[in-house]
């Protein structure tokens, strides 16, 4: 079955297109994916074995219970590794893992937004019904059977994997960034935690947005109003102090908020 584009309408009512990913780069996503895990788990099993054998001495019983307790959490540990490693890495990372990131491609929802905590939940946990009867066999059926090749996961978490869009020759410098340039501000600066960010949704995005657009158009007045207004309805959710802070300190904390944001909100049409 040949890639074809797809069209997703979002929220806003904009329409955009994507190119889903096929069951060649998502196989050779996950290959690499399992290599990965597959060293972290002869890794972990190598130190554990190590650890746990020839050292009974006179206590052997009691040993061998510490021992049989530490293979314990070492199957735990296996097991949340190999099912958190997706889990984690797509929520915190736009929709990739490692495999994915070096193909290109990436988890997003249907509606065109980055995916949230409960579709990757879900189309993780439905791995165990993908990989039925052995080696992702009906995953990689209903991958290259499927208009949008979709697994079972993406079906019902509704999520599609998508080749990420690529911009092509240099792309004129909106007036939001020169602003930033200007400032000398980088994301990095942003002193909250990426769970902290995570807890802001679509919503916060809009105001975020709608409030770097219209930065440089608004008499000073007015965005002092508008800095604090934001600020007033952000920062508390991201535990951030506004006592004592200038106009111009507000500013470039919501600066950096729009940065943080954007690389996992924005879309490039």
């Amino acid at each position: 079955m040949q890639e074809g584009q797809v069209d997703i309408r979002t929220p806003e009512y904009v329409s955009l297109q994507f190119q889903p990913a096929g069951l060649g780069s998502r196989a050779a996503a996950l290959m690499i994916d399992q290599i990965i895990l597959g060293i972290l788990n002869i890794l972990i099993v190598v130190i554990l074995f190590f650890a746990t054998t020839g050292n009974n001495g006179p206590f052997g019983l009691y040993m061998f219970e510490i021992n049989s307790t530490l293979w314990g959490f070492a199957i735990i540990a296996l097991f949340v590794l190999n099912w958190g490693y997706f889990l984690a890495l797509e929520y915190f990372w736009g929709g990739k893992t490692v495999g994915k990131h070096l193909l290109g491609i990436r988890v997003m929802q249907e509606n065109g937004h980055s995916v949230t905590l409960l579709s990757c939940f879900i189309r993780n946990l439905l791995r165990i019904i993908d990989l039925l009867p052995a080696a992702y066999f009906l995953g990689m059926i209903m991958i290259f059977l499927h208009s949008r090749h979709k697994r079972v996961g993406d079906i019902v978490a509704g999520t599609i994997v998508v080749h990420e869009r690529r911009i092509k020759g240099k792309r004129k410098e909106k007036a939001i960034e020169k602003e930033v340039r200007l400032r000398g501000l980088q994301k990095e600066d942003l002193s909250v935690e990426e769970w902290t960010l995570k807890q802001l949704g679509a919503k916060e995005w809009r105001l975020v947005k709608t409030y770097a657009n219209r930065f440089g158009q608004l008499p000073r007045s007015e965005r002092n109003h508008l800095s604090k207004k934001l600020a007033d309805i952000l920062f508390p959710k991201l535990g951030i102090d506004m006592e004592g802070k200038t106009y111009e300190e507000l500013e470039n904390t919501l600066l950096l908020l729009y940065l943080a944001m954007k690389e996992e909100w924005e879309i490039e049409l």
